[in-house]
């Protein structure tokens, strides 16, 4: 028993001594490639069992034959050991050289391509993950070149929806300066009514800077989306009645929502002129509010015939306009813009659908 333990503390000592002579060289070559990583931790191991090996058979009073014997059998084994780690690290090394090149090719903006040649379970695992993080990338990239757009197309068309007022009001101030107004009452309230465009622009210029600035303030109060709801029908049933739509509002629930009421007026208004003006004359707008397990939808359908569905993913972006036109009643397109803005700042969401003849705009709160 005692000659067992000798044996086991020679052992024992021998491959820690190699194990501590290894761990500081791993430490002095941490910096360098993976193969010289590989290729000591393989080393460590051999050594320690070599140490542990020859320190027993020392310590054992072996004949010179059989200690030569020994050595030479265990200093073998090591050598093949040793080249047998090294291919493999070269190997291994190969197959990261090949994931590097690979993640470099999307870090530079292109698209990420997985090596196809076979690899490890952890660079396999590696390679999933860079795969999810290009799609992210890509799908960001995306946001971002929509975003560009429409930050041009919305510089663009307020240049143009401000050019045209200030023309007209320009042309229709120096008439009445001139004294060559046939009907100056005329003139007048068509200034006023340019004034008043412009300062609705203006002002949905300002929400939606605070809105991007994340300094819009909410006051919320409870509320019942029967009364939102009739306040907005009511306030949008002139303007109906000017394009002939009719405006549908039966089946909205008595369901109390936290919301700050003036946002979520304007929510609503911006959805019924939306749907106003883009239903022809005789048709339906109708507006609906029901509880369901996600929170309070208010829903507003309108019969403009569809939204193109390479155009729905852009419904809500700033400058969107749905049509190439630039005169009223196309407006800047801010007003989707807005909503989505005011919704998310109430934990809600808005998305818009295809339904028969139209499209429906849904804004999801939460119960209160």
């Amino acid at each position: 028993m005692t000659d067992i333990l000798l044996i086991a503390l020679f052992a024992f000592l021998g491959a820690a001594a190699a194990g501590l002579l290894g761990a500081l060289v791993l430490r002095l070559f941490r910096h360098r490639s993976l193969v010289v990583s590989l290729t000591v931790v393989a080393a460590v191991a051999v050594t320690a069992m070599l140490a542990g090996t020859l320190a027993v058979a020392w310590a054992m009073f072996l004949s010179p034959h059989d200690l030569s014997v020994v050595t030479t059998v265990v200093a073998m084994a090591a050598v093949v050991s040793l080249a047998t780690a090294m291919l493999l690290g070269r190997w291994v090394a190969a197959r990261s050289r090949e994931l590097t090149l690979a993640a470099r090719s999307f870090g530079d903006g292109g698209t990420f391509a997985a090596p196809t040649a076979p690899a490890t379970a952890e660079l396999a695992a590696l390679t999933r993950e860079l795969a999810a993080t290009s799609a992210k990338l890509d799908s960001s990239r995306e946001r971002e070149r929509a975003l560009e757009t429409s930050r041009r197309e919305l510089v663009a068309w307020i240049s143009h929806d401000l050019r045209t007022p200030l023309a007209g009001l320009r042309a229709m101030s120096e008439a009445l300066e001139d004294g060559v107004a046939v009907a100056p009452g005329r003139y007048l309230r068509q200034i006023r009514t340019e004034v008043e465009r412009m300062n609705d622009m203006v002002g949905d210029l300002f929400e939606l800077s605070r809105i991007h600035a994340g300094s819009l303030t909410l006051t919320p109060t409870r509320i019942s989306v029967y009364d939102l709801v009739g306040d907005a029908l009511a306030g949008a049933d002139p303007l109906a009645r000017e394009h002939g739509v009719r405006l549908v509002g039966d089946r909205i629930e008595a369901v109390p929502v936290e919301v700050d009421g003036k946002e979520m007026s304007r929510v609503l208004g911006n959805l019924l002129i939306n749907a106003i003006r883009r239903t022809p004359a005789d048709g339906t707008v109708a507006v609906a509010a029901q509880r369901t397990g996600s929170g309070v939808v208010l829903s507003v359908t309108d019969g403009c015939g569809g939204i193109p569905e390479q155009d729905l993913a852009r419904v809500f972006d700033t400058g969107w306009r749905g049509s190439h036109a630039r005169t009223p009643p196309a407006g800047a397109g801010l007003g989707l813009a807005i909503v989505r803005g005011i919704v998310e700042a109430h934990a809600g969401r808005a998305e818009v659908r295809n339904v028969t003849g139209g499209c429906c705009f849904e804004v999801t709160l939460p119960v209160a």
